[in-house]
């Protein structure tokens, strides 16, 4: 039963993830840059992980495809940050910094270079460069990157991630809580 309601709140979280980067995505959006989007997907790996991560930047890059006319670069700006945003996560053992630096590298350098192929051949844009994205990419994950940074290291300070990580049931990185449960009874 503890399992089942677990996942019903992962799902719920992943929703919420989903729903919010889509509403917040034409905020300071021009081609080639949604910073907002960047902020989700480093809050969301933080507290998801990666799996679920590339999840949400999927849906929410179809989604923003679909209902807002968006080229495909709400997919190839989206889901490698969001996946390596999470990896580095959990590789560094819970730094923060490390979710944004993935996030950074994976949208800025590697969705950038991936991007070029998919508009110059694909959807027949011409005048592209192999690096013609990437600094709009390095600009977006940047300031989308430290907005998220600044959110998630106000909720450790307050003691809130290790509980939301608790809750979903991710793994919780915060000193003295080796034991996966927040310090403090919730």
């Amino acid at each position: 039963m503890e399992r089942q309601k677990m996942n019903t709140l992962r799902m719920v979280m992943l929703s919420m993830m989903v729903a919010i980067g889509v509403v917040i995505s034409p905020i300071l959006r021009i081609e080639g840059m949604c910073p907002t989007a960047h902020l989700v997907n480093i809050v969301c790996s933080v507290l998801l992980g990666p799996w679920y991560s590339l999840l949400c930047a999927t849906m929410i890059g179809v989604i923003r495809m679909m209902f807002m006319g968006i080229p495909p670069l709400a997919l190839t700006g989206a889901v490698f940050g969001a996946f390596l945003s999470g990896v580095l996560y959990r590789l560094s053992k819970g730094k923060i910094i490390c979710a944004v630096i993935g996030e950074i590298i994976g949208t800025g350098i590697i969705g950038s270079i991936v991007s070029y192929p998919v508009m110059a051949f694909i959807m027949g844009r011409d005048g592209l460069t192999a690096f013609y994205y990437t600094p709009m990419f390095l600009s977006a994950t940047t300031m989308g990157g430290i907005v998220a940074y600044i959110f998630l290291k106000s909720l450790s300070r307050s003691g809130l991630l290790a509980k939301f990580q608790w809750s979903l049931g991710a793994k919780v990185y915060d000193k003295g809580r080796e034991s996966g449960r927040p310090a403090k009874a919730y």
